[in-house]
């Protein structure tokens, strides 16, 4: 049931599901104001975390933020006029914020660690007059320390539990449990107060379908936003952290071409295939978050230098054309697995009356396509892993030697502190193999030279080949299943809800392109999800 919140005047404005542009309208409207909005997805976030576990911090200044952003709008502040101002935004736990909120990618080793400044895409935020509000949940270290750890899970998921129950204890506000959780995190969930055989609660939880996973690393940044604990969020993704939660949850996800979102504040895991990007409920909010959050950062110079020739002068929202299909050249792989249906003939016939669908609004969709020497360029992709590996290293150890102050400074100190405190990090449970193996790597060799050449190979051979010799748009997968292929070249990628199976299950579909091409997706998504307007709310219990 949607709850509506009362104002001033006689009418009510229902939050739930609205989106960015109805929410700025019900500002204008003096229907709602920033406090308001803010107070409400502390409640909703209150009410429905303990079930999901998609939030790990509540901001204590987001209230202050709110109103700030609400004098702002009276004063006819400029600053008033953008699309984010006085909306708030839930971050990935791996995203730095210079403020009292942790940065700590799910787990306790980054605890109370002071970063320089915020992160290049938090500061965009920040200018479009978005609102911090918290920081959300992942799966632990973006899903890059144990292969056996299910998706969703984080050792500091406990910390939201005991939060939960500090509060119903003492009563604190909503300020005050995220200033008790940001003051006494060590002393306190180091205690004997921690409690102990409840590992199966502390897994991020899909909506739709308890038994279905939510999967990749930002998923509680797609929880979240389905859940309307928030409006929009930021995820990140190095191979389908974006693409597969959006998927798993029913919402929009976009993954941009890496360079485009700065990823300077970022925990990483490969600067090569990280990047940063919206998941909401819909494509046109997605888009202004993606206008937010764009351009050059003097913390990523080469990388966003780099794709600055992407960004259209006048933002992406004027692409947000319903008749956005009509002409596209889309590619659909009937017979070729990580290019997208494979030869799955379940899954094609579930989306055939998708093809339909984007063949009725103006698309032609290209069919039976080769890919020369297959099986070789298929091949080329075990080195990503071994590559994975050798540049989480570098990466991770460069991190931590610049943030202001850590409990740990290297790789090799968090592996330490994992064992040290083994069963805060249930190390028995989930082990840190992927840590192990990036450990034992030497810099970047003459295996992961072959490496990155054989990626580098696979992808201009392969998806960018395809994409060039047939003229197309985009290339329309199933699912996340083409987030292997997007990733490794770098390339974008939109997912949309397509709808959900026989159990309750969504499922979304995927269309990706060559680097930039950011406007033509989100015409295409934009025109699939005017047309279908497939995604419902989840069936959330009161």
């Amino acid at each position: 049931m949607f709850q509506t919140i009362n104002t001033s005047t006689s009418s009510e404005f229902t939050i739930e599901e609205a989106t960015v542009n109805e929410i700025q309208t019900a500002f204008i409207n003096h229907k709602l104001t920033s406090k308001e909005l803010v107070h409400f997805y502390i409640n909703q976030i209150e009410k429905l975390n303990p079930t999901y576990k998609a939030v790990i911090e509540i901001n204590p200044d987001a209230l202050d933020q709110a109103e700030k952003a609400d004098q702002e709008r009276k004063a006819n502040n400029p600053k008033a006029r953008l699309g984010l101002h006085g909306i708030p935004v839930l971050i990935k736990d791996n995203i730095a914020t210079k403020d009292k909120l942790n940065t700590t990618a799910g787990s306790y080793a980054l605890l109370d660690s002071v970063v320089r400044r915020d992160a290049g895409v938090v500061k965009k935020l920040r200018e479009s007059g978005a609102i911090i509000l918290g920081k959300a949940s992942l799966s632990e270290w973006a899903y890059f320390r144990s292969s056996s750890a299910p998706s969703g899970w984080n050792a500091r998921t406990k910390q939201a539990v005991i939060m939960n129950s500090i509060k119903t204890k003492n009563g604190y506000s909503h300020t005050d449990l995220s200033v008790q959780a940001s003051l006494s995190a060590w002393a306190y969930f180091r205690s004997s107060l921690a409690p102990s055989g409840c590992v199966s609660a502390l897994q991020a939880v899909n909506p739709y379908l308890a038994t279905m996973g939510p999967c990749g690393s930002s998923t509680g940044s797609a929880i979240a936003v389905a859940t309307n604990m928030v409006t929009v969020s930021l995820g990140t993704e190095t191979n389908g952290s974006i693409l597969c939660p959006s998927n798993a949850c029913s919402v929009v996800g976009i993954k941009p071409t890496v360079g485009l979102t700065s990823r300077s504040g970022v925990i990483p895991i490969s600067p090569r295939q990280d990047t940063v990007g919206p998941i909401c409920r819909t494509v046109t909010d997605a888009v202004y978050v993606l206008d937010a959050i764009v351009g050059f950062d003097e913390y990523d110079v080469e990388a966003t230098q780099n794709a600055l020739k992407y960004i259209p002068e006048d933002g992406y929202l004027k692409h947000l054309n319903s008749h956005g299909l009509e002409g596209k050249r889309l590619g659909v792989m009937r017979a070729y697995p990580y290019f997208g249906f494979g030869n799955d003939t379940k899954t094609l016939n579930k989306f055939e009356k998708h093809f339909a669908i984007l063949r009725q609004a103006g698309a032609t969709l290209i069919e039976n396509l080769e890919i020369n020497n297959f099986s070789h360029i298929i091949s080329l992709f075990k080195g990503e892993s071994l590559l994975l590996s050798a540049e989480f290293k570098i990466a991770i150890n460069d991190y931590l030697k610049e943030l202001v102050d850590s409990p740990v400074r290297s790789l090799a100190d968090v592996i330490t502190f994992n064992n040290k405190f083994a069963n805060l990090e249930l190390l028995e449970q989930y082990p840190q193999d992927l840590f192990l193996e990036a450990e034992n790597t030497n810099g970047i060799g003459k295996l992961e030279e072959e490496a990155l050449m054989n990626l580098t190979k696979a992808s201009k051979d392969g998806f960018e080949k395809l994409m060039k010799e047939n003229k197309l748009d985009a290339l329309v997968m199933p699912y996340s299943h083409g987030s292997t292929v997007l990733a490794i070249g770098g390339y974008p990628g939109i997912i949309v809800p397509a709808g959900y199976d026989e159990n309750g299950g969504p499922y979304g579909i995927c269309f990706g392109g060559l680097k930039g091409s950011e406007p033509t997706l989100i015409e295409i998504a934009y025109g699939f999800e005017q047309a279908t307007k497939f995604r419902k709310p989840p069936p959330v219990k009161e």
